[in-house]
């Protein structure tokens, strides 16, 4: 073979070789940060849903006294029931000017109040993950649990990261997807952490999401 000829094939391998190997380490460092923008995106929509069930929650609450672990239950009472409208204005009769009343003005159904102005809201979607395929429901449950000898109602909403990171980002192949996956479960687990997202807890009277403690 021509020498000249040679060196080119050689110097054309060699480039080769280096555009393969910058190629990969490019994969290597944006794999990461694609796998996260996804994620984030995703988490976004779960959190605005557990953000929907806990202030659905609290309301069932303040009418009920207890919280409710029955999403039928749930959607109902926001369709359903009405809430008063209440405006604090201060006592006529006080001249110390230190008292106030409350004066009912009306009305209002818990979705119109907790949801009226959210355009697309569709309270029957509640219970449902964004982004689980097949549609999966949140786990939730709700207790009583004791706390200075008096009884705290409790509940809790959760969904793992296999639900809603159940299907793979568009870059990325189903094998690296469940990897990631799972490396991010694994790390949480580490932790001693939930791994996924969920709001309030069973344990304690709080209705935190655990994406607030991050």
């Amino acid at each position: 073979m021509n020498p000249k000829l040679k060196s080119i094939i050689i110097n054309v391998l060699l480039f080769a070789v280096v555009v393969f190997l910058a190629i990969k380490v490019i994969q290597s460092i944006k794999a990461p940060i694609d796998f996260g923008n996804e994620k984030s995106l995703r988490e976004a929509q779960v959190v605005q849903r557990l953000k929907d069930i806990r202030d659905a929650e609290i309301q069932y609450k303040q009418a009920h006294n207890r919280y409710t672990s029955d999403f039928d239950s749930l959607i109902d009472f926001c369709n359903n029931y009405e809430i008063p409208i209440v405006m604090i204005v201060p006592d006529p009769e006080d001249t110390t000017f230190t008292k106030t009343i409350n004066d009912t003005l009306g009305y209002v159904k818990v979705i119109d109040s907790l949801f009226g102005n959210r355009t697309h809201f569709n309270i029957n979607d509640l219970s449902i993950v964004p982004f689980s395929e097949p549609a999966t429901p949140f786990e939730i449950q709700d207790s009583i649990i004791k706390r200075g000898g008096i009884s705290v109602p409790v509940f809790e909403a959760k969904t793992p990261y296999e639900v809603y990171l159940n299907t793979p980002g568009n870059k990325f192949t189903e094998k690296e997807w469940n990897t990631r996956v799972q490396n991010l479960k694994a790390e949480m687990e580490q932790l001693e952490k939930y791994a996924g997202l969920k709001v309030g807890s069973l344990e304690e009277a709080t209705t935190d999401g655990n994406w607030e403690k991050l």
